[in-house]
């Protein structure tokens, strides 16, 4: 069963079953889903709006002198966000696999869009398309669902027909191919750390599809000789490279290139174990941290709820990652599997590299933190990923 109505009506739900005997029946769609994913989805969506609204409240540069601009604007693309996710459930992750061409073709476009006139420079990353009303789209977001989805059809096509037990090496280079084009323009922007998330959802759906270790070994050397390829070409911007340089160097220039990293640093230390209380940080109040309703989000957590609210963020987001491995391990078929799996290393890496340029372990590349940084490009992306996880658990036999 496909799309349409037939994604809900599986393992004997029909239209039959009426009423409240229909909603909370076992085979009903309110039971197969994912409930703990759905919760700490929207619990981190949460979360990230009271966060944002105390970064921006008194930032009347940002706000436009409202202090809720910031807040309601984050409830509005996490209700789109929601709303894109249901759509992926009524379509269902194996009728859009049917459409992943077009999705392709579409996310391609979007971000040579980028490359034009049409094209927008937003805290010094040219990703952007400036739409009317003053919302900007980033493409590049997108293409992380479509690389997921156009990898995973390719690999998994001659696999769940029961041609080939595993992708073989043709298959594997055609998925490869798929993936670099939209990479390769992503760089040219450059947008340095969408390209890292890609490079590390391309190596969990190789993982993932059985194909053979030897692409994954390949691909890790690959990407070190093309990392120094790009750094002698300079095609890397000036603060590209000079947060990395920060990185290496936390005391380099900390009023300079370390000023982001070193703020980060002390609003999340002196929050201690409880935070200084919500909308009560003086690091966030003072302004003192820069982009902390998006990339430095995390820092308002620290400071202001401290070490239990940064646990529990990290929690919430571990309670997705497993709830998302276990969809991918009970799955049914391979092509299930590699999208799941595909969405647990997009997650996962995103999260550890936000949260890791605020603590200072890794270099500042300014990928927001899932579900809970403003931005609705990036909402909408994550909640069509949750989509995907659903419908996956929701097509498989309930005993599974």
């Amino acid at each position: 069963m496909t799309g349409g109505v037939n994604s809900f009506q599986v393992s004997g739900y029909g239209p039959e079953r009426a009423g409240w005997t229909r909603v909370f029946a076992r085979d009903s769609p309110a039971r197969r889903l994912d409930w703990p994913i759905l919760l700490s989805a929207l619990a981190l969506s949460l979360l990230g709006s009271l966060l944002v609204y105390s970064a921006t409240r008194n930032r009347t540069e940002l706000n436009q002198g409202d202090p809720y601009y910031f807040l309601v604007r984050h409830w509005l693309n996490t209700g789109i966000g929601l709303a894109l996710m249901i759509g992926v459930l009524w379509l269902g992750h194996r009728t859009l696999r049917t459409a992943v061409p077009l999705l392709y073709g579409a996310s391609v476009f979007l971000i040579l869009l980028v490359l034009t006139p049409l094209g927008s420079t937003i805290n010094g990353a040219h990703s952007w398309i400036k739409l009317p009303g003053g919302f900007s789209l980033q493409p590049s977001e997108f293409v992380k669902v479509t690389i997921i989805l156009g990898m995973a059809m390719l690999l998994a096509a001659r696999v769940d027909a029961g041609d080939k037990p595993y992708p073989d090496h043709r298959t594997v280079l055609q998925a490869l191919g798929l993936a670099v084009v939209p990479m390769l323009i992503v760089m040219l922007m450059p947008d340095l750390g969408s390209v890292m998330v890609m490079v590390i959802i391309v190596l969990g759906v190789l993982l993932a599809s059985g194909a053979s270790n030897r692409w994954t070994f390949g691909l890790l050397g690959a990407g070190a000789i093309g990392a120094v390829t790009v750094w002698q070409l300079g095609i890397l911007d000036e603060y590209q490279i000079n947060r990395f340089a920060a990185f290496a160097n936390p005391e380099l220039d900390p009023a300079g290139v370390g000023y982001n990293t070193n703020q980060a640093r002390i609003a999340i230390g002196s929050g201690g174990l409880t935070g200084s209380g919500l909308f009560q940080g003086s690091q966030t109040t003072g302004q003192f941290v820069p982009e902390q309703q998006t990339d430095f989000v995390f820092t308002v957590a620290g400071e202001e709820l401290g070490f239990v609210g940064g646990a529990l963020i990290i929690g919430l987001l571990g309670v997705i990652l497993w709830r998302a491995c276990r969809i991918a391990r009970d799955t049914t078929d391979l092509y299930g599997t590699i999208v799941a799996a595909g969405v647990v290393a997009w997650f996962a890496f995103q999260a550890f590299e936000n949260i890791g340029m605020t603590l200072g372990i890794m270099p500042v590349t300014g990928l927001p933190l899932p579900f809970v940084s403003y931005g609705g490009s990036s909402m909408f992306a994550v909640w069509l990923a949750v989509g995907l996880l659903q419908s996956i658990r929701m097509q498989r036999p309930m005993s599974a």
